[in-house]
C-alpha cells in the first residue's frame, strides 16, 4: 500500500501538466482531491460532453443562499486534470476537504489563511511574484516526480517557519483530509493519489494519531447546503475563491496549457504564438503590428530572458517586448492586451441537465427564446421597441434589473426617454447565478418572481419610491404587480402630507404617461393620480416654503425645477397655467428664501409669463439697498444658476446687476462674494470668458434703438441685390 501526495498550485498550468504526467505514470486506483465532499455527487458532470471550462462548483446554505462559496476550475487547473483522469479511467474520485456544511457553520474561526507559499518561496529565490517563479520552475523540469518531491520538501521547511497562531479553520481541514485518506486505506485501496494545495502536503505525509483528528472533528456544527455547477470566467479566476487567492493571468496560463498539449518543447514556438495573438488583437483595433515587428518583439523577449539568466521568456519579458516594439512605448494598448489576452474573457458552459433551481431553468429558456447569449465580454444591444422581439427583450432585461441582476445596463440615447429606441450594455457575471438562487423564494419563473418581489417592495415603499418602482415595473411589463402598485399609489397619495414626497413623486409618474404608445399599456390609469398630485402641490407649496433655512431651500429649489419640467412634459394647458400662477404667487411672497424666489422669476421669464421689463424690475427690487445682501445674493443664485446666457443676451438685466455690484460697500462685497462665485461657477467656460471680456473692455451697455425701415432706401438696393443672387428685379 502506498500513498502519493502531490502538492500543487491551484490553477497552475505547469502544475496541472506535471500532475497529469505523474498520474499517468503512477496509475493509482483512487484519486483524492482537495475539494468539498458535499459536491462529490456533481463530479460525473465534469466529463459531460457539454461541459466546457472555466466552470465553478457553487455551494450555498439552503436557508441563507447569500452564504455561498465558489470552487472554480479551468482546463489548466490541476484539480480539473486529476478529476478528469480518474473519471476517464473509471476509478473512484473523491473530494477530501472539510465539508462546506461544517465550514459555513464555523464562522468564528480564523480564516485569514490566504498564504501563498509559492510567493514566499519566489521571494526567497529572487522573484517578485509566485506565478513567474512557478512558471520558470516547472517549465524547466521534465521529471514530474522529482518536482513534487522538491515542492514537498520546500513546504515542509516553510511550514516550520510560518506557523499559524490560534485556532484556525486549517486545522479542521487538514484533519478531515487525513481522515479521508485513512478511510481509503481501510477500504483496501493500494495506490492512493492525493492532490492538494502545496501548503497542505506536509500535513498529509506525516500524520498524527487518528484519535487526535477524530477528537478534533467530533461534534462540529453543520448547516444544510446545496451544490451545483455554474459557468465561470477567466476574469473571475483572478479573484479570491474557494481555491485560494486566484491567479493574475489566466489567459496566459491557458496559452501555456495549449502549448503543452501541442507537445512542442521549443519555447520559441510558445513565444511566437503568443506574439501572433497580440498582433492579431492589435490589428483588430486598427493598430499597426507587422510580421517583422512580431519577430523583433520575440527576439527582444529572448534577449531580456538571457540578461536575467532565465532560460525562457516569461510573461514579464513578453510584455516588456510587446510594449517596446508593438506598442511603441505606449501603455494604453497594454491595457487591452491585459484584459483580452493576459486575463482573457473566456466564459464556460455547463450541460443543460445540470441541477438548477426553477428560476435558473426559466432564465435559460428566456435566453434561448429571445436569442440573448450570455457572454463574459461587454457587448452592446440596440433595441427598436416597435419590434415585438425587441420589446420582449427590453421587458426581460428590465425584469432582471428588478431581481438585482445587472446583466444589462440601460444606456442613455440621443432620443428622449420613452421613444422607441433603447440601448443596453450586456455583460454576464458568474455571481448572477447566486442572485437567481436567492430570488428563487419569490417564484419559479422570472415573471412570477419579479411580480412577487415588486409587490413586496411596494408594500414597504413611501410615495416617491413607490412612483419610481411603478416606472420600473411598467418597463418590465408586470401586469399583476402594476395593478397592486396602482392601488398602493392611490392609497399612499391620498394620505401623504409631506410636500417633498408629493413633489418627488410627480416626475416619475409623468414619465410613465410618456411611455403609453411604445410600452403598450393604458397610461390613463395614472392620470387621475397626477392630477391630484398637481392640485395638492399647487395648494400647499406656498406654506411649505414659507420659512426655510439654506439647506431646505436648496432641496425645494431642485424639487421646483423637477416639478416645472414634469408639468411642461404633460402639455396640459390648464395644469401649466395653474402652475405658473403658483410660481408668480411665490415670487411675490414676502419672506421667501431668495434662492427660490429667484428661480421662480427665472422660470416665469423663460415661460414668457414675465417680459424683460417685468423681470428687470423684479431683479432691481431684489438687489435694492432695502434688501439684505445675503438675500440678494441668494436671489441671484436662484435666478442665474446653470446658465449665463440670460445675462449675456439681455443687456437690461446685465446693467441692473452691474449697478448693484458697483454700489456694494467693500465689507458687504466680501461677504456675498462666495455666493456669487458659486453661482458663476455653474456657467459654461465660454460664458464666463465672454462676461470677463465684456467687463475687461469696460463696454457700455445700452439698448439699441431701432428706427423705422426707410422704404425708399431699401428700394434703391433691390436691383443690385437681384443681380447678385441671379433673379429678376
Amino acid at each position: 500500500m502506498s500513498i502519493h501526495v502531490f502538492g500543487i498550485r491551484h490553477h497552475g498550468a505547469g502544475s496541472a501538466r506535471s500532475l497529469r504526467q505523474a498520474l499517468e505514470t503512477l496509475q493509482p486506483d483512487i484519486v483524492l482531491v482537495e475539494g468539498p465532499p458535499d459536491a462529490e455527487s456533481r463530479l460525473p458532470l465534469l466529463i459531460h460532453p457539454e461541459m466546457r471550462p472555466p466552470v465553478a462548483l457553487l455551494l450555498y446554505v439552503i436557508d441563507h443562499p447569500e452564504q455561498a462559496v465558489y470552487y472554480p476550475f479551468a482546463v489548466f487547473s490541476p484539480e480539473w486534470q486529476a478529476i478528469q483522469y480518474g473519471l476517464q479511467k473509471q476509478i473512484p474520485v473523491r473530494f477530501m476537504d472539510l465539508p462546506q456544511a461544517h465550514q459555513f457553520a464555523l464562522t468564528e474561526l480564523d480564516r485569514s489563511t490566504n498564504i501563498d507559499p509559492l510567493s514566499l518561496l519566489a521571494e526567497a529565490a529572487g522573484y517578485q511574484d509566485g506565478e513567474r517563479w512557478w512558471e520558470h520552475l516547472v517549465e524547466q523540469r521534465q521529471d514530474s516526480t522529482e518536482l513534487f518531491a522538491a515542492i514537498l520538501e520546500a513546504m515542509t521547511v516553510l511550514r516550520n517557519e510560518v506557523r499559524s497562531e490560534g485556532e484556525s479553520i486549517e486545522h479542521y481541514r487538514e484533519a478531515f483530509m487525513r481522515k479521508t485518506i485513512r478511510e481509503a486505506e481501510k477500504q483496501g485501496f493500494q495506490n492512493i493519489a492525493v492532490v492538494c494545495g502545496a501548503w497542505h502536503a506536509p500535513a498529509l505525509v506525516k500524520m498524527p494519531p487518528a484519535k487526535e483528528d477524530t477528537a478534533l472533528l467530533k461534534g462540529l456544527p453543520k448547516l444544510k447546503v446545496e451544490t451545483t455547477w455554474v459557468p465561470w470566467t477567466y476574469g473571475r479566476l483572478s479573484m479570491s475563491s474557494g481555491y485560494g487567492a486566484g491567479i493574475q493571468s489566466p489567459g496566459w496560463y491557458h496559452h501555456l496549457w495549449k502549448q503543452g498539449e501541442r507537445k512542442q518543447n521549443s519555447t520559441l514556438n510558445s513565444s511566437i504564438r503568443w506574439m501572433v495573438q497580440v498582433a492579431r488583437l492589435l490589428r483588430k483595433q486598427d493598430l499597426d503590428a507587422s510580421s517583422a515587428s512580431v519577430i523583433e518583439a520575440v527576439r527582444l523577449a529572448e534577449s531580456l530572458a538571457a540578461l536575467r539568466d532565465r532560460a525562457l521568456p516569461g510573461l514579464e519579458e513578453l510584455n516588456e517586448a510587446t510594449q517596446t516594439v508593438l506598442c511603441f512605448g505606449d501603455s494604453l494598448p497594454m491595457q487591452l492586451i491585459h484584459q483580452q489576452l493576459i486575463v482573457g474573457e473566456r466564459l464556460g458552459k455547463i450541460p443543460d441537465d445540470t441541477p438548477m433551481v426553477p428560476l435558473q431553468q426559466d432564465l435559460q429558456r428566456q435566453q434561448k427564446r429571445l436569442r440573448l447569449k450570455p457572454e463574459a465580454t461587454e457587448t452592446s444591444l440596440e433595441l427598436d421597441l416597435r419590434k415585438p422581439i425587441d420589446l420582449a427583450r427590453s421587458q426581460f432585461l428590465h425584469r432582471l434589473l428588478l431581481l438585482g441582476l445587472t446583466w444589462g445596463k440601460p444606456q442613455s440615447v440621443n432620443h428622449a426617454k420613452g421613444t422607441f429606441r433603447e440601448s443596453w450594455r450586456l455583460q454576464w457575471k458568474p455571481e448572477f447565478t447566486l442572485k437567481l438562487i436567492e430570488a428563487g423564494i419569490w417564484g419559479n419563473t422570472i415573471e412570477d418572481a419579479c411580480s412577487a418581489l415588486t409587490c413586496d417592495r411596494g408594500n414597504q415603499a413611501n410615495l416617491p419610491n413607490l412612483t419610481k418602482l411603478i416606472d420600473q415595473t411598467l418597463l418590465a411589463n408586470l401586469p399583476i404587480a402594476i395593478a397592486h402598485l396602482m392601488n398602493r399609489l392611490e392609497s399612499e397619495a391620498a394620505i401623504a402630507s409631506d410636500m417633498t414626497h408629493l413633489m418627488e413623486a410627480l416626475p416619475p409618474l409623468v414619465n410613465i404617461i410618456r411611455y403609453g404608445n411604445v410600452r403598450q399599456f393604458d397610461a390613463q390609469i395614472v392620470q387621475h393620480v397626477i392630477d391630484g398630485l398637481i392640485a395638492r402641490i399647487c395648494i400647499g407649496l406656498s406654506i411649505a416654503v414659507s420659512t426655510l433655512d439654506d439647506d431646505a431651500a436648496g432641496k425645494f429649489y431642485q424639487l421646483i425645477i423637477s416639478v416645472h419640467s414634469a408639468i411642461g412634459l404633460l402639455q396640459n394647458n390648464q395644469a401649466s397655467e395653474t402652475w405658473r400662477q403658483v410660481l408668480a404667487s411665490l415670487s411675490d411672497q414676502k419672506g421667501l428664501h431668495g434662492l427660490i424666489a429667484g428661480r421662480c422669476c427665472r422660470l416665469l421669464f423663460e415661460a414668457n409669463h414675465f417680459n424683460s421689463e417685468e423681470t428687470s424690475r423684479r431683479l432691481g427690487l431684489a438687489l435694492s439697498t432695502a434688501t439684505e445682501p445675503a438675500q440678494s445674493a441668494a436671489w441671484i443664485e436662484g435666478f442665474l444658476s446653470g446658465s449665463g446666457l440670460l445675462l449675456l443676451h439681455n443687456l437690461e438685466l446685465w446693467n441692473v446687476l452691474d449697478r448693484w455690484l458697483i454700489q456694494l460697500p467693500s465689507e458687504t462685497f466680501v461677504a456675498v462674494l462666495p455666493l456669487l462665485r458659486r453661482t458663476f461657477s455653474t456657467f459654461a467656460t465660454a460664458e464666463r470668458r465672454q462676461m470677463g471680456e465684456r467687463v475687461r473692455q469696460g463696454e457700455t451697455i445700452a439698448q439699441v434703438q431701432t428706427n423705422e425701415i426707410d422704404v425708399d432706401r431699401a428700394d434703391a438696393i433691390l436691383p443690385l441685390l437681384a443681380q447678385l443672387i441671379g433673379v429678376g428685379s
